[in-house]
């Protein structure tokens, strides 16, 4: 039996290509923030995965003021 407090919405998850489209860059540069951990990224079986919060955490992390 499941509870309200266990029950979470599922994560969206997204392609590179997809997640590379969200940002407006090419496929190649996604794979690159990704290798250098910039993007956090899962593996799905044997297919990459980009959290959705995760992207937007990172785009938010862009237009944050450094030294803050």
């Amino acid at each position: 039996m499941s509870s309200p407090e266990n029950a979470k919405a599922p994560r969206e998850m997204l392609t590179v290509e997809q997640a590379a489209d969200r940002l407006s860059v090419s496929r190649t540069t996604m794979f690159a923030l990704l290798r250098d951990e910039v993007v956090p990224s899962v593996l799905v079986g044997r297919y990459r995965r980009i959290p959705a919060d995760e992207l937007a955490a990172y785009v938010e992390s862009l237009s944050a003021p450094e030294g803050g």
